[in-house]
């Protein structure tokens, strides 16, 4: 194992700022197999940072490698200080940061936040019981009644992955969890300042001191719930459950949350980078901008949705867009982040969505996908803004064939869409 001293940021010369450089994700189940087992490991990203570097890489992100039951993904994490047995040891990832940093790469880790697994050990202790120290580390509640007596949950909360309740029930104590995205991903209550101190110190400050050089965080505009946690309007009216994100999406806390974040944690290490994922926020500059200016102290980019938008939403849902739409979108992120003092994500593809190459480009033949990927990221390169390349884009890598099982996705958004 390598020496956390060697590691460690404070002996890193900083070249690539976060306005200058490169990004480059890397999916590690699907990026590179150094031991032929079928899963791609970090001994397997090890092996092409070369290769990146000569791409022009100057950042690596990692989506999560935690010990994880993998319900979703590796983002349903049940040990942040374990790396899961698929994709190596922790002596794996210390020496791909010694590694990068030799190359004068830096690695941004997948901070998973807003919720973690049913099996993490918080959440372990806080279904034990109602006084649980760890009780509050969790939104629980009890539940509503029927006229008729019928046990309901706590509000009309829909979970992101179905059209199913935010609610599960759990019989040893007699209450309902949070779980915005499936059960098995407790929701972490952010009001709790012993929860958040946890966060920083045992998750944020622990991979900090080992070497990593900044965060990409995972949905965290949703970590500040409305406490009262009320009815969510009724869009739907066919449906038992609704979208709850009026009252958890840019939460009445979240500007305090990050701000806090940035003391406790952020500003003591130099050079870091961070960008946040905020969903569900409709598009609102007045919403966004606050993230990411300089004098907020909070984040450096957020990943914006409204592009990712063009030709669906929700995702799964395929809709017909024209071309001076994707145009306007583009041409007005890129004005109005300038004018109030912002910076910007650019960015056409990551783990979340389909093929930018055949959604915005042209795969029915080699020819017409090699052109329309190389205007895709003639495009990206000459916009204002921190590029972020997902793997494979490089080689204009285009959707799975339309005839493959739905088996092949594994994806719980996907399969559950498909089985419902």
């Amino acid at each position: 194992m390598a020496s956390i001293d060697k590691i460690a940021p404070q002996h890193y010369q900083d070249r690539a700022q976060f306005k200058e450089c490169c990004i480059y994700q890397v999916y590690p189940a699907s990026f590179c197999d150094s031991n032929g087992d079928g899963v791609g490991d970090v001994q397997g990203i090890i092996s092409k940072l070369d290769y990146l570097k000569d791409l022009g890489v100057d950042v690596i992100w990692l989506s999560p490698v935690y010990k994880s039951p993998f319900v979703d993904n590796g983002y349903d994490i049940s040990d942040y200080h374990e790396i899961d047995a698929r994709f190596g040891t922790l002596a794996d990832v210390d020496e791909l940061i010694l590694e990068m940093h030799r190359r004068d790469m830096k690695l941004v880790m997948d901070l998973v936040v807003n919720h973690c697994s049913d099996q993490h050990q918080w959440f372990v202790e806080s279904r034990k019981s109602k006084d649980n120290p760890y009780r509050d580390f969790f939104w629980w509640k009890a539940p509503k009644y029927s006229p008729e007596g019928e046990r309901l949950p706590p509000n009309n909360w829909r979970e992101e992955f179905s059209t199913g309740s935010a609610w599960e029930w759990d019989e040893t104590t007699q209450e309902y969890y949070l779980h915005l995205y499936c059960k098995e991903q407790p929701d972490l209550n952010w009001e709790n300042p012993k929860l958040r101190q946890a966060v920083y110190d045992d998750i944020m400050k622990w991979w900090l001191d080992r070497g990593c050089d900044g965060f990409r965080m995972d949905v965290i505009n949703l970590i500040s719930k409305v406490p009262s946690l009320p009815d969510a309007p009724i869009k739907n009216p066919g449906d038992k459950f609704q979208e709850p994100y009026k009252y958890c999406a840019n939460g009445p806390r979240v500007h305090e949350f990050l701000q806090e974040m940035n003391r406790e944690v952020l500003s003591m290490y130099p050079n870091l980078i961070t960008v946040g994922e905020t969903p569900f926020t409709h598009h609102d500059f007045d919403v966004l901008v606050p993230y990411v200016l300089p004098e907020n102290k909070e984040l450096q980019t957020i990943f914006q949705f409204e592009q990712q938008e063009v030709d669906g939403y929700p995702q799964l849902v395929p809709k017909d867009y024209q071309l001076s739409e994707f145009k306007e979108i583009t041409s007005r992120w890129q004005v109005e982040m300038q004018k109030r003092g912002g910076w910007n994500s650019i960015y056409l593809e990551n783990h979340d969505v389909a093929r930018s190459v055949s959604r915005f480009g042209n795969d029915s033949t080699p020819e017409f996908r090699i052109a329309t990927a190389k205007l895709l990221a003639a495009m990206q390169c000459t916009l204002s803004g921190t590029l972020y390349v997902y793997q494979g884009e490089e080689i204009a890598m285009a959707n799975l064939p339309k005839d493959w099982p739905i088996e092949e996705y594994i994806d719980i958004a996907s399969q559950t869409y498909y089985a419902e």
